[in-house]
């Protein structure tokens, strides 16, 4: 009886034009899983959005570290200087062989905006990796041990999130003696701390509860194992998309910070929120001279935006399409 009402089924579905007998029926292709980064990646391959940041950022990163070799011209040297006047033409405009012009001292703008990148891109990476160590060691120590702990480190981070990121940043860098790059890095890497160390330790209270971190406690596992081996490494992921948000926000609060005098002093290493500043008295009648700086911090800051921003989408399991 089973085989006949078989049959009459496979008849049926032959006559309707499918192929598939009842015997094939509800069975599921094998295929080989997909991890979390795979399964994003195929994600992010396909968003323009994240390829057009990716690009910003590949060409960005080439150029800095390839500077000295793609500037035309040695960035100290001045060879426009005999065509600067300070009364009737204080900036050399462009030319054959400079096609930006020359600043007020007679050197190739073109050349300066090239080499500053190096210079920029150092800034802003060391001040992130600096403000991500130190929101890991206390994001870490916040979200493996409840209590006082917990208590105290989120106190200090609540009270320096109560300050706005840049006029903190002017503050710590303006106690520094002398102004220079390394004061820009550490200024911006200390307002950077409370932003990671937030987000990790909600990320490890949040692991605190998984089921492996509760099967690892009951088999008698180390505190210290389980928080370096379960909770850690399962927590980065946000901390890391978080790094390339940040890092779009170190190089502008940098280029502030050089803007108003916080920097190197030091032109013979240019930098663009430098030239920013220098090229403040000349708004007037040259305004190119911020122009290119200008344009150039945001279109990198750009980048990182929307490189940041495509992989949180791809990486976050609510906002997946």
């Amino acid at each position: 009886m089973m085989s006949r009402k078989k049959d009459r089924i496979d008849d049926l579905a032959a006559s309707a034009g499918g192929d598939t007998l009842v015997a094939e029926a509800g069975t599921i292709e094998e295929t080989e899983g997909v991890s979390l980064i795979g399964s994003a990646w195929r994600r992010l391959r396909r968003n323009p959005i994240f390829l057009i940041g990716l690009t910003i950022i590949s060409i960005f990163v080439l150029v800095a570290i390839f500077a000295p070799w793609l500037a035309p011209h040695d960035p100290v040297d001045n060879p426009m200087i005999d065509q600067v006047r300070r009364q009737t033409n204080p900036v050399p405009g462009p030319q054959p062989g400079y096609p930006l012009g020359g600043d007020p001292q007679g050197r190739d703008l073109l050349s300066r905006l090239i080499v500053g990148s190096r210079q920029t891109l150092i800034v802003g990476v060391l001040a992130t990796l600096g403000g991500l160590a130190g929101g890991m060691i206390l994001g870490t120590l916040a979200g493996a041990f409840a209590g006082a702990t917990d208590s105290v480190i989120m106190r200090l981070v609540d009270v320096m999130l109560s300050f706005p990121s840049l006029l903190l940043a002017f503050s710590i860098a303006a106690l520094a003696p002398r102004p220079s790059q390394w004061t820009v890095i550490i200024a911006i890497a200390i307002v950077q701390i409370p932003i990671f160390a937030r987000l990790l330790r909600g990320a490890m209270v949040a692991q605190r509860a998984k089921d492996h971190v509760l099967a690892a406690r009951a088999l008698g596992v180390k505190r210290s194992a389980i928080v370096l081996r379960h909770m850690l490494p399962n927590s980065l992921g946000p901390v890391i998309v978080q790094a390339t948000l940040v890092l779009a926000t170190a190089i502008i609060d940098a280029a502030a910070l050089s803007f108003l005098g916080l920097g190197n002093p030091d032109d013979r290493q240019p930098e663009w929120g430098q030239m920013l500043g220098a090229a403040q008295q000349y708004l007037g009648g040259y305004p190119h001279l911020a122009f290119y700086p200008a344009i150039c911090i945001i279109v990198v800051a750009l980048g990182f935006t929307l490189m940041g921003e495509s992989m949180r989408e791809a990486l976050d399991p609510k906002s997946r399409r």
